[in-house]
């Protein structure tokens, strides 16, 4: 292993930069080349491939999405596209890949490990929906940034007396409503894991306002259905006026927090670790606070997961 590349696939998450920074300043620390690999997959087919230095990552720790950028790449699901892929990691002498992105990402390095070619994957993406690992890049500072529109949406609410319906990004995975819901004190989390009964959320807001409540949010994760529709449906059955928020891509920007820079610090150098003890196939993970490693084909397994205990206490607390 003389020269390892690193990309960036998929939808950009914050603490990105943290872990481009740790892969490259830990493989140069440890005598190896570096080549970065702009635009994901899509850029290596491309051969958008360029040499790395110390100096390439400099004051970048701090700083939201990813410097190497990010894209979406049909092409490179097919076979033509990964042979173009293999292709040009051979024409840049790159003997072993580092992929940070989510499931559809994890999916392109396994491919490229299925054809003989070392891989280690880095879980990035604010969903949180790789069920292998507690943690992804990206997932603290997107909640942090949902619970801080909590508070500015509370305060208006309370206001005007009315409902807010706050839209979070989670199509099969409801952990950013989940963990922003409690954290934020909402009054009911909507997420895909959990059956949906209008009729519950409608009861909760009644008996808040009966009680003097003055602002009621709810937190809907994007998979469960078009909150406008529901919001129709809550003031049909309470009279309330019920407003509608969608966070959408402001939850993906922003400085990455202490956490998730630490996370993707520790990331990276394990994946350097790992493709310099000639080991490929595997994703890295937390779990506790150990860095793990798994193979691709179980970090790319459905996530089936839901923290039921948190949800029950976000319940509880919110009568």
């Amino acid at each position: 292993m003389k020269r390892i590349g690193i990309l960036t696939s998929g939808g950009d998450a914050p603490g990105m930069n943290a872990a481009i920074r740790a892969v490259v300043r830990v493989a140069l620390y440890k005598g190896l080349q570096v080549s970065g690999i702009r635009r994901g997959y899509q850029g290596l087919i491309e051969g958008d491939i360029f040499d790395m230095n110390v100096s390439s990552v400099g004051d970048i720790i701090h700083r939201g999405g990813t410097i190497l950028q990010s894209a979406r790449c049909l092409e490179f699901k097919t076979e033509e596209g990964l042979q173009k892929g293999l292709e040009m990691l051979r024409l840049f002498n790159i003997d072993g890949l580092v992929v940070c992105g989510g499931d559809g990402s994890y999916k392109g390095a396994l491919k490229l490990w299925e054809n003989g070619f070392p891989t280690i994957g880095i879980p990035g993406t604010i969903d949180n929906d790789l069920g292998y690992t507690d943690y992804t890049i990206g997932f603290d500072t997107a909640i942090n940034t949902v619970v801080s529109a909590i508070g500015n949406l509370r305060d208006t609410s309370s206001s005007h007396g009315r409902a807010n319906i706050i839209e979070v990004m989670g199509r099969h995975c409801g952990d950013i409503a989940l963990h922003a819901g409690l954290a934020g004190g909402a009054e009911s989390i909507i997420i895909p894991e959990v059956e949906f009964n209008v009729d519950d959320v409608c009861r909760k807001l009644i008996q808040g306002k009966n009680r003097g409540k003055l602002h009621n949010i709810i937190l809907l994760a994007e998979g469960v259905g078009k909150p406008y529709d529901v919001a129709e449906l809550i003031t049909k059955k309470t009279g309330m006026d019920t407003r509608v928020s969608i966070i959408g891509h402001l939850q993906r920007g922003g400085v990455p927090t202490a956490f998730d820079r630490i996370i993707a610090s520790r990331f990276g150098s394990r994946a350097v670790e790992l493709l310099m003890e000639g080991v490929g196939g595997r994703a890295v993970g937390i779990d506790g606070n150990d860095i793990i490693d798994v193979p691709l084909e179980v970090a790319t397994k459905p996530n089936d997961r839901l923290n039921k205990d948190m949800y029950d206490l976000a319940q509880m607390l919110s009568i």
